[in-house]
């Protein structure tokens, strides 16, 4: 044995407990980061829609603080006002209307209609009813409080957001520094993951529409009030994360079995739960992936397992996951095998 095997040994030692430390401090760094993932993913989407925005104030204000600001008080106008606003008074309207039928229902001012008046003589209707709404009220008041853990990731995603685009020039090259890929190599990554924001954001948005449009048809083909309003409120709720259209045409359809149109009530709940709700899970993958240029099937599990693996960040998740892992492929393929011919 040579003198400097020991030496080589040594190095070889050396490198792999570095490669350890490093190792157990990524997955240290990866838990701290876990219960802000979903204000990070939320900002970093964000950071790649309005950056075009940052880039042009940037130009005029002449200050990457004044223009960072600026463009995240117009995140704040375009993405979370609104969202707040239909969620702030569907909240309130669900809150009033189970108080008022619980209140009625225990005055005994409410008739049951014809169907459940018939069931009553075997089940005790007006109990379940009463239990059902006192179910709905303590899960409201549930909702209310855990909107406070909503309300701090909201504020968080924007204070990031802040310092995302502010700085997302240094962050970059610091990514480009880690990356173990060349310059064009690098460009190409980013291309992607900005290709797949756009993507989601783009099928989100054309879903949102789709299913607001079949959900306010129906309205108007079974002669309920508002249809192109409720077809417009159950878009934007479309777009919400853990919301949807079901919000409107669940209390709707109870309400027309409540008042003894027992065919409409079926009719809207059989259209709503079968075409609008699982609409998303079909025409969504189709639309993301023609853009991102992948398959149905793949898109579709990235999203899906992405939401069940990450919850609503999985949106973004998943689906980035996915372009990213098939592009380093692709990356490791073209340089152990060569090109493509």
């Amino acid at each position: 044995m040579t003198p400097s095997d020991p030496h080589r040994k040594a190095e070889r030692v050396n490198m792999l407990v570095l490669i350890a430390l490093t190792l157990g401090g990524a997955l240290i760094c990866a838990l701290l980061a876990l219960p802000f993932s979903g204000a990070l993913t939320w900002a970093f989407t964000l950071a790649v829609l309005f950056s075009p925005l940052q880039s042009r104030l940037e130009k005029y204000l002449r200050s990457s603080n004044l223009a960072a600001a600026v463009t995240v008080l117009a995140a704040i106008i375009i993405v979370a006002a609104p969202s707040a606003l239909v969620v702030n008074r569907l909240l309130h309207g669900a809150v009033s209307g189970a108080a008022y039928i619980q209140s009625e229902l225990s005055g005994g001012k409410l008739q049951l209609p014809s169907f459940l008046a018939k069931l009553e003589q075997q089940v005790d209707v007006s109990g379940l009813f009463n239990q059902l709404v006192t179910t709905l009220s303590n899960t409201g008041a549930s909702f209310l409080r855990g909107s406070l853990r909503q309300a701090i990731e909201i504020i968080l995603t924007f204070y990031i957001l802040f310092y995302f685009l502010r700085d997302r020039k240094a962050a970059s090259q610091a990514a480009r520094g880690l990356l173990p890929l060349n310059e064009a190599e690098t460009n190409q990554l980013f291309e992607r993951i900005t290709g797949t924001i756009y993507a989601i954001v783009y099928g989100t948005i054309m879903v949102a529409i789709l299913q607001g449009v079949l959900a306010g048809l129906m309205f108007w083909a079974l002669g309920l009030s508002a249809p192109l309003f409720w077809g417009v409120v159950m878009s934007l709720l479309a777009i919400v994360p853990v919301l949807g259209t079901f919000v409107i045409w669940i209390p709707e359809a109870a309400y027309l079995a409540w008042e003894g149109h027992e065919v409409k009530a079926v009719i809207l709940a059989l259209w709503g739960a079968l075409v609008v709700g699982e609409i998303d899970n079909v025409v969504r993958p189709i639309l993301v992936g023609n853009r991102l240029k992948l398959h149905t099937v793949p898109v579709f599990i990235a999203i899906i397992g992405g939401v069940l693996l990450f919850g609503t960040p999985g949106f973004i998740l998943g689906p980035m996951a996915v372009t990213i892992t098939l592009f380093l492929l692709s990356i490791a393929r073209r340089r152990t095998l060569g090109p493509t011919p």
